[in-house]
């Protein structure tokens, strides 16, 4: 049986080694620049803007969902976009990612948010059939666009 349950500091380091797993999964081994420092820091600070929950079975973290709130300026309300949502690969098939959705899909119904939002890498086709079985529709039309590095450092520094 597995417990579906906010992140607590004790779970950084399980969540750090999921972090690198889903690096690896998405073919970026050393993209991470992370710690559990940072992930303490961020997650369970004086006033977090990202939050966690864990799946975890007998005392053993699985996997996890890492979200932050978003705002509609069409809706006039809040949703949730879902950073990263990653279960062990031993570990799929049980339901865990599934539960891990569920539970944000309360919040947000709890709370009156209108959406819970993500993105999917176009060749992950396990992960799309996935979403598509819980009725997520795509976003046909819209691509993702990024400022990082120095394109990022330019616009920043621009008096």
């Amino acid at each position: 049986m597995h417990l579906i349950r906010p992140a607590q500091p004790s779970d950084a380091a399980a969540i750090l080694d999921l972090i690198h797993e889903l690096a690896i999964f998405e073919r970026e081994p050393d993209a991470v620049k992370n710690t559990e420092a940072d992930l303490v820091a961020h997650l369970f600070g004086a006033d977090p803007k990202v939050h966690a929950h864990v799946v975890e079975e007998h005392g053993t973290v699985l996997g996890f969902a890492l979200w932050y709130l978003t705002y509609s300026t069409w809706e006039g309300t809040h949703g949730i976009h879902l950073e990263d949502l990653y279960v062990r690969e031993s570990a799929r098939g049980a339901g865990h990612g599934k539960a891990l959705l569920a539970t944000l899909a309360q919040i947000a119904v709890e709370r009156g948010y209108r959406r819970v939002e993500w993105s999917v890498l176009d060749w992950n086709e396990p992960a799309i059939g996935f979403y598509d079985s819980l009725g997520a529709g795509s976003m046909d039309g819209w691509t993702v666009r990024r400022l990082e590095g120095a394109a990022l450092a330019a616009l920043g520094n621009r008096k």
